[in-house]
């Protein structure tokens, strides 16, 4: 029978759940337990695939095509497994799937409500890895943070499980210690009202990870046990660290595994097996070179908007035992008169997936700039559709080429809405959505970095490569080197006479983990140090 780990969170958002709940997984996963994650989203959109990254970060998706929390991809690239629709839940899909059974008339007649209705069905994704029979542990991240009304029915159905698993079900509940420079103290006040909120709700926490940016002392640790009914030594200190990849070896050095372990009722000797994630780290810090990367996109400003990019980017330097500098360009504020400027001493230039015709032109004189000065080139799904625009237009002659989704009236549609999307007109859900093999052509750049045929990578986008114009590409330079056989589409395009100049339709971003980084990242950086 699985044992089930649910990680709350109170003060305030963005404390670091996720990081935590994948850190602990990590050190369990270690000591050869198989444990999974799941996260439930307070918030009533069905997914966050129509939210804008403004609002919400990136979009991640899972190999069976479920839009997911960004919380799903540090999940995947600390344990290096594959997550489904089955790991994130939103609050609009619970009530969907309420509503629906309603109107089928499976409640009997009885009144729907909060309890037990919602309740029994967060209940029941809540229990459905578990009872899948592949783990031994499932981790539950609730989003937000206790006492938002939103949070309100999955804090009552933990409370409920709690009451019926017994011994098999345990609450870890990250909070904030402040700490006030003014007063030159570290503060316990907000961390005691949110185990308050919490115990109101009738769900006593049996761990505490305390955020801080100083060393929590023996007597902060005794005065949070006192006030919140915890055990000293369930008193965990996450302290700020360099990266999100220490976590894991600060939550070792504290036997936070052990802790919990003991709490689960399950036996458990010596420390927890991360030596690889050790050595990943070591290289992470004492790279023996630097390479410098622009990145091009419209949400650069914003932290979590390519934040799987961002990472692959450090599993790729790992990878080449070196730095990568990631210079972030707004595609908004590039130019045909400062693109040389903006983009000098740069040894590699990624363009971002996206959407819309903000930041286009941007993204275009970027790809011709690194075009035409043999500048190591990664696009990736709008991006790869902006570099054939771009090569449409300055190498092919075709006057005003562009996208349809940019221009419906261009005279060169070189990138087209796919066939199964023109009578979609939903948006939620609609897009060609997960993993698809894609077959690489012999003696191609892409068949040379994957080393084999057949590849599956994940995908996210309504519009392709216009096949029409296909021929006239590969006839001046611009190869398709990677093809989905069933329909024809086109996945991967290179420059044949370029030191490095690829074009992907999907997402390789998503794929990259610790152990295993993925290959289009380590080549492309690879490219960029030889420049």
């Amino acid at each position: 029978m699985s044992k089930y780990i649910f990680v709350t969170g109170g003060v305030t958002s963005s404390l670091g759940k996720g990081i935590f709940a994948a850190s602990l997984a990590k050190l369990l996963q270690g000591r050869g337990l198989k444990v999974t994650i799941q996260k439930f989203d307070p918030y009533i959109n069905v997914d966050p695939g129509t939210l804008n990254p403004y609002e919400h970060g990136e979009c991640y998706v899972t190999v069976d095509g479920a839009e997911t929390d960004l919380d799903l991809g540090h999940y995947e690239r600390f344990l290096n497994l594959k997550t489904t629709q089955a790991n994130n839940v939103t609050t609009g899909r619970v009530y969907q799937t309420v509503i629906n059974k309603e109107r089928k008339g499976e409640y009997l007649g009885k009144t729907v409500q909060v309890i037990p209705h919602i309740t029994n069905e967060i209940k029941r994704r809540m229990l459905l890895l578990g009872e899948s029979g592949d783990y031994d542990i499932v981790i539950t991240e609730l989003g937000g943070t206790v006492g938002d009304i939103e949070s309100l029915p999955y804090v009552e159905t933990v409370r409920q499980l709690k009451w019926e698993l017994g011994n098999d079900a345990i609450v870890c509940h990250l909070t904030l210690i402040p700490y006030l420079k003014a007063a030159g103290e570290l503060k316990t006040k907000p961390t005691q009202h949110s185990v308050k909120e919490l115990l109101k709700n009738g769900v006593q926490p049996d761990v505490l990870i305390c955020r801080t940016e100083h060393t929590l002392g023996k007597e902060i640790k005794q005065k949070l046990a006192r006030f919140c009914n915890v055990s000293n030594e369930a008193i965990i200190e996450a302290i700020d660290a360099p990266s999100i990849y220490h976590v894991p070896v600060l939550m070792e050095e504290q036997n936070a595994d052990k802790i919990i372990l003991d709490k689960l009722g399950i036996k458990s000797s010596g420390k927890s097996d991360i030596s690889i994630w050790k050595n990943f780290i070591n290289k992470l810090n004492n790279p023996s070179k630097e390479v410098k990367i622009g990145f091009i996109g419209k949400y650069v400003e914003l932290q979590d908007a390519y934040i799987s990019i961002i990472e692959a980017f450090k599993h790729a330097g790992v990878e080449n035992n070196c730095k990568v500098e990631i210079v972030k360009l707004h595609s908004e504020k590039l130019n045909d008169d400062n693109i040389a400027a903006q983009l000098k001493g740069l040894k590699g230039i990624l363009v971002a997936p996206g959407f819309g015709d903000r930041g286009i032109e941007g993204k275009i004189n970027a790809i011709k700039y690194a075009r035409e000065n043999n500048i190591p080139f990664f696009g990736i799904c709008l991006g790869m559709q902006c570099a054939v625009i771009e090569y449409a237009r300055n190498v092919l002659n075709l006057e005003g080429a562009h996208s349809l989704e940019m221009n419906a009236d261009t005279k060169h549609p070189v990138i087209n809405l796919m066939e199964d999307q023109k009578d979609v007109t939903s948006k939620g859900g609609t897009m060609r959505l997960g993993a698809y093999e894609c077959s690489l052509k012999e003696n191609t750049l892409a068949y040379n970095i994957y080393n084999k045929e057949i590849i599956a990578e994940r995908h996210r986008h309504r519009y392709e490569f216009n096949n029409k114009y296909k021929q006239k590409f590969e006839n001046n330079g611009m190869i398709a080197s990677g093809l989905n056989l069933k329909n024809d589409l086109v996945e991967i395009i290179e420059i044949k006479d370029h030191p490095y100049f690829i074009g992907v339709q999907f997402h390789p971003e998503y794929s990259s983990t610790v152990a295993q980084p993925h290959p289009l990242f380590i080549s492309f950086i690879a490219a960029a140090l030889k420049v």
